[in-house]
């Protein structure tokens, strides 16, 4: 591993920053040219696809998933007068159309690339009582990874992920501000997947949050923890020979790190696909004993990697 010099931004420095940036209804569709993209000859060539896979799956049913509502105005504007997300996982009562989102989602998969016990999983989901899914996705939004399927996690995951995008881009601007905890989702206070280092325009070396579960984005300066909002003893760690584009942020004071990715570096990289094609790094940040902020909501490892604060 290498240490590589602070790269810090003061937001002081920075007239009209965006604090937000709200997700894409493309966002799924990008991630998955993104996967075919970082698939070709990595040696997690097969999941990267099987993520391609379910990510294009998701953008198809994006398009079809009808009947998902949002909060009405006057929980709008509660939210928005006490600094709530509008969509909190803590809050929000989940709506069983996000069930179908996963019926879809598993019909609109292409099992040519899927992993060969793939057929499995997709047939015990389908078969899966209502209890038993809100069950997973409880343990899976409150980050009990240990009570969750590693099997049928993405698939779910990815249910949620439909689920909640489709919300988001119903939100009025006014539904967002900014949240209690600076480090999570002013949409639906869940942890960041990564972050981003924006180029072009004003938003030229911002940094963004991305969230892990609705794909929004917030600003947070550089240089600054996500998870205990320290400002010293942070160190950007990478592999040696890696790219120079992909850094763990690793924090001395609470002993947790984001990846941060530069677009400067790398126009092409994408959050939650380049997150999983560097699980690597997660591995040996992990062996110096720091513990990751957020999940990736498209895998979830056999042992728990992942530690939200």
């Amino acid at each position: 591993m290498s240490e590589i010099i602070r790269d810090g931004s003061l937001a002081s420095h920075i007239p009209d920053i965006a604090c937000f940036r709200a997700v894409s209804p493309d966002v799924f569709a990008e991630r998955a040219r993104r996967f075919d993209t970082l698939a070709q000859g990595h040696s997690l060539e097969p999941y990267l696809q099987f993520s391609a896979a379910l990510s294009a799956a998701q953008d198809a049913v994006m398009g079809r998933l009808s009947g998902v509502r949002i909060p009405n105005e006057h929980t709008l504007a509660d939210c928005n007068e006490h600094g709530v997300p509008p969509l909190s996982v803590d809050g929000h009562q989940r709506d069983p159309v996000w069930h179908d989102a996963l019926t879809r989602l598993l019909e609109a998969l292409n099992f040519d690339a899927l992993p060969a016990d793939a057929a499995v999983l997709v047939a015990r989901l389908r078969a899966a009582k209502a209890e038993k899914l809100e069950i997973a996705a409880d343990n899976l939004l409150a980050g009990v990874y240990t009570a969750v399927d590693v099997g049928e996690a993405p698939f779910i995951g990815a249910a949620l992920q439909v689920y909640w995008v489709k919300m988001a881009l119903q939100l009025p601007a006014t539904a967002t501000v900014s949240p209690a905890q600076i480090g999570l989702c002013p949409v639906c206070g869940s942890h960041p997947v990564a972050s981003v280092v924006r180029i072009g325009g004003a938003q030229q070396g911002l940094r963004y949050l991305v969230c892990s579960l609705c794909c929004s984005e917030w600003h947070m300066v550089r240089v600054k923890c996500p998870a205990c909002s320290s400002t010293k003893d942070l160190s950007y760690l990478g592999i040696d020979g890696g790219s120079e584009a992909i850094k763990a942020e690793c924090c001395g004071q609470c002993k947790t790190y984001l990846k941060i990715f530069y677009l400067e570096r790398d126009t092409t990289l994408v959050a939650a696909a380049d997150d999983l094609a560097s699980l690597a790094l997660d591995l040996l940040v992990d062996g110096e004993g720091y513990n990751r902020i957020g999940p990736n909501l498209l895998f979830v490892p056999g042992r728990d990697l992942w530690h939200p604060q």
